[in-house]
C-alpha cells in the first residue's frame, strides 16, 4: 500500500466512527503507532481537523474544520453528489453557475465507469426555486432507468403500490418505453409510454423495480405537446383546463347539475334541461377519454379529432377485454 493509498484508507476509517484508538488504527492499517501519528499529521497539514482524544490508549477524532479540505467519496456517494449538483443547475435557485463548476470538477476526476453512469442521466427539474429534490429511489434504479432512456430500450418492471394502498391483489408487470426522468415536488418520476395501456404514464421512481435483461430498442415518441416540462407540470396542476397538454369537450346526456359535482376542474355548460357540455383536460388523450367515460351515459365528442380517436381506441381495447375470461382465457361464443 502506497502512502497515498494509506492516507485515503485512514481518512475513510476516521469518517466511519467518532473516536478511534490509535492502536486500533495501527492494527487496521498494519502499521506502527508511530506511522499512524505521522499520517495523522499529514492529514492535518492537508486541512483536516483531527483531534487527539484522551484515554488509556489515546486516539483520534475527525471534527469539522474552518475550511473545506479534500473530500473522499465512495462510488455511490460520488454519483449521488453529482446527481444533486445536476439537479441544482436546473432548479433556478441562484446557484447554477457554482453547481456547474462543482459538477465539472467532480466529473473530471471521476473514474471512467462512474463518469459513464453519470453521463447517462439526463433529467428535467420542475418546481419552484428552492424545492428539495431528494433521491427517493436507489442509485441503481436511477442509473438503470437513465441507461434505458439513453439506449432507447423497452423496460419491464414491477410497480409497487402506494403506501397504505391495498396490495392483496397481484399487480402485473409494466412494460414501457421510457422517455425522461424528471424531478417534481421533491420526488423522482419516470415519464414513459405504457405499452400495455397504450397511453402516457408518470411513474414514481421509488416504486419502480426494474427487471433484467432489458427489452428491445424502440423509436421514441413525442410527449403530448412536445415539451416534457409542460407535460409533467400540467399533470400536477389540474387547476385550469388550459394547463393540460390535451384538452377536449363532449356533450353529455345529463343535466348540468348532475355533472357539476363530478367535473373536477372541468367547465360545465348547460345546453338544455337534459344535456350539457363538459370541457376538461388531461396529460394524454386516452386518459381524457377515460375521464369522460366515467359518466356512463350517451355522449358526443365536440372536439378535437384526437379525442374522438382516443374514444375509438378505448372502445376497441374494452371490446377485446370483454372477450377474455376471468383468468385470461378466451370466452367461447
Amino acid at each position: 500500500m502506497t502512502t497515498t493509498e494509506r492516507l485515503l484508507y485512514l481518512l475513510s476509517l476516521l469518517q466511519t466512527r467518532r473516536d478511534w484508538p490509535g492502536s486500533l488504527l495501527a492494527s487496521r492499517l498494519n502499521i506502527s503507532d508511530r506511522t499512524v501519528r505521522r499520517d495523522i499529521d499529514r492529514l492535518r497539514d492537508m486541512g483536516y481537523n483531527i483531534q487527539a482524544t484522551m484515554g488509556p490508549e489515546g486516539g483520534y477524532r475527525l471534527d469539522a474544520g474552518h475550511a473545506l479540505p479534500p473530500l473522499l467519496f465512495d462510488d455511490d456517494q460520488a454519483v449521488a453528489v453529482a446527481i444533486a449538483l445536476r439537479a441544482a443547475t436546473t432548479l433556478g435557485a441562484g446557484i447554477e453557475e457554482a453547481a456547474i463548476r462543482a459538477l465539472g470538477t467532480i466529473r473530471q476526476v471521476m473514474p471512467s465507469p462512474l463518469r459513464h453512469r453519470l453521463d447517462a442521466l439526463e433529467l428535467t427539474a420542475i418546481g419552484r426555486p428552492g424545492d428539495a429534490a431528494p433521491v427517493t429511489a436507489s442509485l441503481d434504479v436511477l442509473v438503470t432507468l437513465a441507461q434505458t432512456i439513453r439506449d432507447r430500450q423497452t423496460l419491464h418492471f414491477d410497480y409497487a403500490p402506494r403506501d397504505g394502498a391495498d396490495d392483496s391483489e397481484p399487480r402485473p408487470p409494466r412494460r414501457v418505453e421510457p422517455h425522461h426522468l424528471v424531478i417534481s415536488h421533491g420526488r423522482w418520476y419516470l415519464v414513459a409510454w405504457d405499452l400495455g395501456r397504450e397511453d402516457w404514464r408518470l411513474f414514481s421512481v421509488d416504486r419502480v423495480h426494474p427487471s433484467v435483461p432489458l427489452g428491445a430498442r424502440f423509436i421514441p415518441r413525442m410527449v403530448p405537446g412536445g415539451d416534457v416540462k409542460e407535460f409533467v407540470s400540467a399533470r400536477f396542476k389540474g387547476s385550469n383546463v388550459n394547463d393540460w397538454a390535451c384538452r377536449g369537450t363532449v356533450r353529455l346526456h345529463l343535466p348540468a347539475r348532475a355533472v357539476l359535482p363530478f367535473a373536477g376542474d372541468g367547465k360545465v355548460t348547460a345546453v338544455d334541461l337534459h344535456t350539457c357540455t363538459l370541457e376538461s383536460g388531461s396529460w394524454s388523450w386516452g386518459s381524457l377519454a377515460a375521464f369522460f367515460g366515467r359518466f356512463e351515459v350517451a355522449m358526443e365528442v365536440i372536439g378535437p379529432p384526437e379525442l374522438a380517436a382516443a374514444f375509438a381506441a378505448l372502445a376497441e381495447r374494452y371490446a377485446q377485454t370483454g372477450k377474455t375470461g376471468p383468468i385470461g382465457t378466451a370466452v367461447r361464443t
